[in-house]
């Protein structure tokens, strides 16, 4: 047991120099053998060039759909409230979604709800 206990100890790695310019960043290692202390080895480790800075963030997509809080006419003829007229809730901006305009209206349909969603092709802002 203790000559395993010898193995696993016998290299130690420590950090012994740090050094950092503006340009380039070097670490230095020494590694020691527990039995041979006149056995030095050193390491060096430096990072590479940073050649450009990142480039700037894209810039944002124009919002899609009518501002929260428009006016729109309902034009989907199976609508309870085709023909009517409700202000945005919400419009959601992923250009997969079906139907991405939440309009909430004054009167409630037969189920008691005063919401829907509808697709951009089925408002008209008033």
């Amino acid at each position: 047991m203790a000559s395993m206990t010898s193995a696993a100890s016998g290299l130690l790695l420590t950090p012994c120099f740090t050094s950092t310019t503006n340009s380039s960043r070097t670490n230095l290692l020494l590694a020691s053998n527990k039995n041979t202390t006149s056995n030095m080895s050193r390491l060096v480790v430096r990072a590479a060039e940073t050649a450009e800075p990142p480039a700037p963030p894209a810039a944002k997509p124009p919002p899609i759909g009518p501002k929260r809080g428009t006016k729109v006419k309902i034009l989907r003829k199976e609508s309870y409230w085709f023909k009517g007229v409700g202000s945005v809730v919400a419009v959601d901006q992923d250009p997969n979604t079906r139907y991405p305009v939440v309009v909430r209206f004054n009167k409630v349909n037969y189920a008691n709800v005063s919401t829907n969603n509808y697709a951009l092709d089925e408002i008209q802002e008033v």
